[in-house]
């Protein structure tokens, strides 16, 4: 008996709840139990509204893209926000307001990053039909190009500006910037909702632009809209704990191999569900297994890269 796309939403959404209270409680020290579970409980917040926005933009942006290996951090926007962290420390120095102020550097970064995608995004949509790997090719190569300038940056600073910017290199949920996490909340709602009315949009999409617009749909101002949609969800899952480039293509992809739907109202709520399990599967392991000597990031890139070669070689071999 085949089992329902909602059916098993509903199970997905049963078992993060119940993996989400494991994390909880599980080796918790009850002489301390307060303080940990306090600990536990604001992290699990941060994996939630970082997890929901890192699901949330993939969803959109492959639905513009139409293309299940594309994802805003494979195209470079990740280090696109480092790059404007450091520079920012590196013009201004670490004292300036512009690194004090956590919310005009978030407003910053969110700036260049929307100017970013809408230039290289309607770039790449005026070229026309071009190949998916020409596409990964021009992200991979700004990506690289980004986190090369970072780098160099990153060496002519002082050290103390070095500190002051290296925390952010990696995901992490223990260092995350507490202040920005009830803006970046209260930002995320609005935003899932406003994601949630655009599934209908997003279903036309799929079709394709010809098709898109022969449904009466303005391409290109519902595209340019859902790519600062976008540039504004990956700023802030970044800007709270930091870049996981791997994890929106794992949890999309697991998501439309469990649904076996192209339809986003079952496809957006199972990938937030996936990337909620996966960071809190991953912090688990992080603080039990390695005593919280690494980071999320590096066993979800892990994971996911791997997972990324792999839908790779199969697509390769489907054609």
């Amino acid at each position: 008996m085949q089992i329902s796309a909602k059916t098993k939403m509903y199970v997905l959404i049963a078992c993060t709840v119940i993996v989400a209270a494991i994390y909880l409680v599980i080796g918790i020290d009850f002489e301390i139990f307060q303080y940990q579970f306090t600990s536990r409980l604001r992290k699990l917040i941060l994996m939630v509204l970082v997890g929901g926005a890192i699901a949330a933009s993939v969803v959109i942006f492959q639905a513009i893209t139409t293309n299940r290996l594309l994802t805003p951090s494979i195209m470079g926007l990740d280090s696109i926000y480092m790059f404007v962290k450091v520079l920012i420390v590196f013009v201004f120095g670490v004292q300036s307001a512009f690194v004090t102020n956590l919310y005009l550097s978030f407003l910053i970064s969110l700036i260049v990053m929307i100017g970013f995608s809408l230039l290289l995004f309607q770039g790449i949509f005026r070229i026309g039909d071009v190949s998916v790997y020409f596409i990964l090719l021009v992200g991979i190569i700004l990506g690289t190009f980004f986190r090369s300038i970072t780098g160099f940056l990153e060496l002519i600073i002082n050290p103390e500006d070095f500190l002051a910017v290296q925390s952010a290199m990696f995901a992490n949920f223990d260092a995350s910037n507490s202040k920005l996490v009830t803006l970046c909340g209260i930002i995320l709602v609005i935003l899932i909702l406003i994601t949630v009315y655009a599934i209908p949009y997003l279903d036309v999409l799929l079709l394709g632009r010809d098709q898109a617009i022969n449904l009466g749909i303005s391409y290109k101002t519902l595209t340019r809209l859902l790519l600062i949609l976008v540039s504004v969800l990956v700023s802030i899952s970044t800007a709270l704990v930091g870049p996981i480039t791997f994890l929106g293509l794992l949890t999309v992809n697991l998501a439309h191999e469990l649904m076996k739907t192209y339809k986003h109202k079952y496809i957006l709520p199972a990938t937030i569900c996936i990337s909620w399990l996966s960071l809190i599967i991953a912090q688990g392991v992080v603080e039990n297994f390695f005593e919280a000597t690494t980071q999320v990031s590096i066993i979800i890139d892990l994971v996911g890269g791997s997972y990324f070669i792999y839908l790779l070689i199969k697509r390769r071999h489907a054609h």
